[in-house]
């Protein structure tokens, strides 16, 4: 039996479609930093928003991970099934006075201020001392800290965000009757032990959303470790959105290889491994020793080639 460090690390894909290489970055940056720290790397699929779903996409991201040597622990968690979870630690919130019923729409919100770090509208308040009758609504949570959220990523450095200017009082359940991404990901990582999560620099500028939620809840702030994300052509991320395409898994030891030299892998290091690895298992087994956080890029993206 395997004897773990108390590093605890994860991928969590929605999905929405097949893995593409950006995802694929991921999933073997969060896995390497996870087996050098000789740590657990759990699997969790956020699929709560069925709507976006789809049909096999599940089965094809686990086979993907399989068929590239990565290798999760313990039973894989889906997010769809742990609503009244969700709901529990929803309901602490409105206890302590933070949550409110919305009734706002996007176009409520054009004439406001957009935060063009995030491309998100400010919320103002609105519905925070609104009385609200009808029947479809959202819960935002207060942003209540006039303070600065400060945190320091493992890969980006010093981040700081003022949540009441920058983001304003944010969803934590939507009007579908289902947790938001926040709310979900926030108790996820609190009742799954994660200590570091490794992720994509799109979500860089969500952290402090997550940070002041887990402050609220009494939750443990775990580490975090933000990769370059990787841009097409147009210089748009490389996403399901923007039409990246499947990853061919016939070709693993191949994607691996590329993977590597994404994440701050020598060329010598990564020509030897390839040559002395019989699969894409023995690959990524044989690569954990040589993985360094602070040889990824402190760049927020990079062009994909």
């Amino acid at each position: 039996m395997t004897k773990f460090s108390k590093y605890v690390g994860r991928f969590a894909p929605s999905p929405t479609g097949d893995l593409h290489f950006g995802s694929l970055v991921t999933a073997v940056a969060s896995y390497l930093r996870a087996r050098s720290q000789n740590g657990k790397w759990l699997l969790r699929i956020e699929d709560i928003d069925q709507k976006r779903n789809q049909k096999g996409s599940t089965y094809s991201i686990l086979k993907t991970l399989e068929l590239h040597g990565l290798e999760w622990d313990d039973e894989v968690i889906y997010q769809s099934k742990r609503t009244e979870i969700y709901r529990f630690y929803l309901n602490q919130l409105v206890e302590k006075k933070l949550i409110y019923k919305c009734s706002c729409s996007r176009k409520n919100l054009i004439n406001y201020y957009k935060n063009l770090q995030t491309m998100e509208y400010v919320y103002p308040g609105i519905c925070r001392n609104k009385e609200i009758e009808n029947n479809v609504f959202s819960c935002r949570i207060k942003a209540l800290n006039t303070f600065n959220i400060n945190f320091t990523d493992n890969i980006q450095g010093s981040i700081e965000q003022n949540l009441e200017k920058e983001v304003g009082d944010f969803i934590l359940w939507r009007n579908e009757n289902i947790a938001s991404y926040q709310l979900a990901v926030v108790v996820d990582d609190e009742l799954q032990g994660i200590t570091e999560i490794v992720r994509g620099c799109d979500l860089l500028f969500q952290t402090s959303r997550q940070i002041y939620l887990q402050k609220c809840l009494n939750f443990t702030t775990p580490n975090y470790a933000h990769i370059p994300i990787l841009l097409n052509k147009e210089n748009q991320k490389l996403s399901k959105q923007t039409k990246a395409e499947p990853l061919k898994n016939i070709n693993s030891k191949e994607n691996i290889c590329k993977i590597l030299n994404y994440i701050g892998y020598d060329k010598s290091v990564i020509n030897n491994l390839y040559i002395n690895s019989k699969n894409s298992n023995d690959l990524i087994n044989n690569s954990v020793s040589y993985f360094n956080l602070k040889k990824i890029n402190k760049v927020i993206s990079v062009q994909f080639e």
